[in-house]
């Protein structure tokens, strides 16, 4: 990594596939099923990935509703994840192969009126997590030590 930038996230491998992650000064484990040659001591990868976006989500439309003074009581988003066949997703750009599938439902607490139901849907795929889920990701390599 270059010395100029924040370093985020580390992760060290642990016993078998057990990860122990730091971020912001928040220690994390990350594991694998028993069925996968893991432990099964903490979440997985994906949980994660789905955990991020949920909770980017959530945070979002909490801020949103909060700078309008909507009476949003509470978010909960549930979120799964699998991978379909590209000719299975008509609004997909890949035409071939398996692409990721992430599943997001969202429950809205409060008495909001439908119109912002409906705008609260749209502001969730403005969450930075999913704009960057929807944009080419470049992810760069380097070997220390």
């Amino acid at each position: 990594m270059n010395d100029s930038k924040e370093t985020r996230v580390v992760v060290r491998t642990g016993e078998g596939l057990r990860t122990e992650m730091e971020a912001a000064g928040h220690e994390l484990v990350a594991d694998e099923s028993e069925s996968l040659g893991g432990t099964d001591t903490g979440p997985t990868p994906y949980d994660y990935l789905l955990a991020a976006l949920g909770g980017c989500t959530a945070m979002t439309l909490r801020m949103y509703a909060d700078r309008k003074g909507w009476p949003l009581e509470s978010v909960t988003v549930r979120l799964s994840q699998d991978r379909i066949h590209a000719t299975d997703c008509e609004e997909c750009e890949t035409e071939e192969g398996r692409i990721d599938r992430i599943e997001r439902e969202i429950e809205l607490a409060g008495p909001l009126d439908e119109k912002q139901r409906s705008r609260l849907l749209e502001v969730a795929d403005m969450c930075p997590v999913h704009r960057t889920l929807n944009t080419e990701v470049l992810v760069e390599n380097s070997l220390v030590g």
